[in-house]
């Protein structure tokens, strides 16, 4: 089934967003979250210095991922619960329906 080719990109741009193992951790950090986390807390639990952190959260913002909110000197992140729902429609629209219903 064709995608329109404006769906498509936002697809596969946040699939590339997710494709790193790093950022696919801290989106999993984040979306575990009741509350937007601030920045220091992602940074505090990888071994990763802050400005490579922030390389990653950029890429997340970009891709639709995730947002921010500044507070101050701290950013926060949370989840865009929409675009969760999209990736989650749009990989149930590629299967065809014989193999969602065997699994």
């Amino acid at each position: 089934m064709p995608l329109a080719r404006d769906a498509e990109a936002v697809l596969v741009a946040r699939f590339k967003a997710l494709a790193d193992p790093t950022r696919f951790a801290i989106f999993r950090l984040v979306a575990a979250q009741q509350e937007p986390i601030c920045a220091c807390d992602v940074v505090a639990r990888f071994d990763l210095s802050q400005p490579t952190i922030s390389h990653h959260m950029k890429i997340l913002h970009d891709a639709g991922l995730i947002t921010v909110e500044r507070r101050g000197v701290w950013a926060y992140y949370a989840v865009v619960p929409e675009a969760v729902e999209f990736v989650t429609h749009m990989l149930g629209s590629l299967v065809p329906a014989q193999l969602g219903a065997t699994a």
